[in-house]
């Protein structure tokens, strides 16, 4: 059986916690699309983790997959599973050979692309986490991005460097008229030695670690020995590239189909199980654009948001920013249903 978890608003619906208590029956946890701009707060033991890449049944020892539908940063990666070893954890997760990689690149133009927009008059700024999760999305679309298999390779990495980085420093010094060598850290991004360097050696601590798989087959097969499969989303609904209220959206589908998609678990397979939309009795939203419910007028109506605010702990996990408050918004939860076709819904902070 398979039970996939949606966020039915805009992200930060308390999915980590139903994932983490629903998560001990699981077999397999399988983070599906997006990477390290989610922020999943999951409870073991008493103890709080705080996690924004790992998916979050690790803390209760079960296999964890990132799908080939997300980007991975690498870094966030090996520091949240050398955290959790620290605490006494021996999370077991594995990545898609088929996943795209975040590279240093991609967060340097995240952030440029962001500071554009923002002078823009058009005031189109999305609020990004700065992450790098677009522009990685977008070489990914392009056909030039790089995946987890060629880290495995290191003449295939260097190759695929040589080809898209002078691309990138074009884009940055010709089209946005900075300089890189100015910013010794910004320089090293766009360093094809000394990108080939770290992800190479990336690359062996994966393959020593036996981390990457054919995430399509490694599911199909535990799925065929009967296995429990939990599908883990991140980020909700109304942030869904497709779905969602674009341009203020994601660069995924957090969306129920993006789980088959993401994973290479067959649409049939994935639709014949549970699909539970997440939803808090109150509306929030981290960054730019609409939120038709916002409390936002007068005094009392700000004092309620602070409130509110502060007994739901609403401050963004990856970026600590405190989050818009709003009341429910019906309509956006019934275009969440309808999305994603749920079984069921879960609702948190009554």
């Amino acid at each position: 059986m398979t039970l996939t978890i949606v966020g039915s608003q805009l992200g930060d619906e308390g999915k980590g916690a139903l994932v983490d208590r629903w998560g001990g029956d699981a077999d397999v946890v399988v983070r599906y699309q997006g990477g390290d701009n989610a922020g999943h707060t999951v409870v073991e033991g008493g103890t709080e983790y705080k996690l924004s890449l790992v998916p979050s049944g690790a803390v209760r020892g079960t296999v964890g997959i990132l799908g080939n539908g997300c980007v991975v940063n690498p870094r966030t990666l090996f520091t949240e599973i050398d955290d959790l070893r620290e605490r006494g954890l021996d999370p077991d997760v594995r990545v898609a050979r088929r996943a795209h990689v975040i590279m240093p690149y991609h967060r340097v133009l995240d952030g440029i692309e962001e500071e554009v927009k923002a002078d823009d008059d058009a005031g189109d700024e999305v609020g990004t986490t700065g992450r790098g999760i677009g522009p990685t999305y977008e070489d990914k679309a392009g056909r030039r991005g790089i995946r987890v298999a060629d880290l495995l390779d290191s003449e295939v990495l260097r190759e695929k460097l040589a080809y898209v980085v002078p691309q990138k420093r074009a884009l940055v010094e010709d089209v946005y008229g900075l300089d890189i060598d100015s910013d010794d850290e910004r320089a090293a991004a766009f360093d094809v030695d000394a990108l080939h360097e770290e992800f190479a050696a990336i690359g062996e601590r994966l393959a020593d670690e036996g981390m990457t798989v054919n995430c399509s087959d490694y599911l199909h097969r535990r799925h065929e020995a009967g296995d429990e499969i939990l599908f883990e989303g991140a980020q909700g609904t109304h942030i869904d590239v497709d779905h969602g209220n674009y341009p203020f959206v994601t660069s995924s589908n957090p969306t129920a189909g993006g789980a088959a998609v993401g994973s290479g678990l067959g649409v049939t397979t994935v639709g014949d199980g549970e699909v539970v939309g997440i939803v808090k009795a109150y509306l929030s939203r981290v960054g730019e654009g609409p939120l038709p419910t916002e409390l936002d007028g007068d005094a009392d109506e700000e004092a309620l948001a602070d409130a509110i605010r502060e007994k739901g702990g609403e401050f963004g996990t990856v970026t600590g920013r405190p989050r818009r408050i709003g009341w429910l918004d019906l309509p956006m939860l019934r275009h969440a249903a309808r999305v994603s076709g749920f079984t069921g819904v879960a609702v948190n902070h009554v």
